[in-house]
């Protein structure tokens, strides 16, 4: 067997639905990576901006680095179970990072054996992975800037191992969104501002997960029953149809979360928080930015079965929690009581 035959034997073996090779190189979006950059979109996310030579170009982190091994893990966990909210479906149970690095350890051991030097990622390091998918074959980049894939939708991690390997390329798949605007035309809060282009400060899934302030009142009526994340792009592609349940249980629902009502979350203590949301993504938001979400969720979905919750989240000694939390009683008071 060729090396990367070998390779993409070990990517089934260790648990991933699809391996691709693509040539090391600099991404094909760098200037527009850039251009995003200069303009602010990133918002609050100040690491993107940091040596962005080594994010755009993979052989400025490796040294010697001859290929881009990218992988795609299947998370699609079923249908919301929650009454009330929505959280993103890759957040429903335990961290994805925890799992997948596991599973690039032993990918980075069979590439060793083949006498490559490797660095891999999961979305943790300076690399736009989702260029190099596309030039792997991995699939493509939709106009939400989210990747699709041909068999799995858009369901689905991406991770890669840069390699000194000399690798053979794999084709390019090309874009297959044609004509197609359902992500653009369904994004809440008009964040899609250009096929290929998201405005991550009024994007919900930065607006409640990576935004450490309050959340403008502009965009919190947009956001709905959305508790942390959202999928609405996600879930309007019709790709989706070739979408299969992930076989990996730990991606599944958590039963403990999603038996609580919103109002339950405000309960919480911070070792309350801690507790259930163990070895979950949503732990690294911490209680403050997570009841923040809670209120606003309430205030636009609430009833007055809510307001004492939420009144007691109005006196809480985190003024995040406070602010939103007024807020939402004021919206909910409206609608009981206009």
């Amino acid at each position: 067997m060729q090396p990367a035959d070998v390779i993409k034997q070990l990517a089934r073996e260790v648990g991933f639905d699809d391996c691709r090779i693509a040539a090391a190189a600099e991404a094909k979006h760098a200037g527009a990576f850039r251009e995003w950059i200069a303009d602010g979109c990133h918002g609050d996310m100040a690491w993107l901006e940091r040596t962005p030579e080594r994010r755009c170009d993979p052989r400025e982190v490796l040294d010697g680095c001859r290929s881009v091994v990218c992988l795609a893990l299947n998370y699609y966990p079923g249908p919301n179970p929650a009454d009330g909210y929505r959280i993103a479906k890759y957040a429903w149970n335990d961290d994805y990072h925890d799992l997948i690095v596991k599973m690039l350890k032993r990918m980075d051991e069979g590439m060793a054996a083949l006498g490559g030097t490797q660095r891999y990622y999961v979305d943790t390091g300076p690399v736009l992975e989702r260029d190099h998918a596309s030039e792997a074959g991995l699939g493509w980049n939709g106009k939400s800037t989210v990747q699709i894939h041909p068999k799995i939708g858009t369901w689905f991690f991406l991770a890669e191992l840069l390699t000194t390997l000399d690798l053979p390329a794999d084709p390019v798949f090309g874009d297959h969104c044609g004509k197609c605007t359902r992500c653009i035309d369904a994004c809440p809060t008009k964040a899609i501002t250009a096929p290929h282009r998201v405005d991550a400060r009024r994007c919900i899934s930065y607006l409640t997960i990576e935004h450490k302030g309050p959340i403008p009142e502009e965009f919190r009526e947009a956001i709905g029953d959305r508790l942390y994340g959202c999928d609405e792009c996600l879930d309007v592609c019709p790709w989706n149809r070739f979408a299969k349940l992930s076989q990996e249980t730990s991606f599944h629902a958590r039963e403990a979360v999603f038996a609580l009502k919103p109002r339950d979350f405000l309960a919480l203590t911070d070792d309350g928080f801690r507790a259930l949301f163990s070895k979950s993504p949503i732990k690294r938001i911490k209680r403050p930015r997570f009841l923040r979400n809670t209120c606003v969720v309430l205030g636009n979905t609430g009833t007055a079965e809510d307001l004492p919750a939420l009144e007691a989240a109005a006196a809480d000694p985190d003024p995040l929690i406070a602010e939103h939390a007024r807020w939402a009683v004021r919206k909910i008071s409206e609608r009981v009581d206009p």
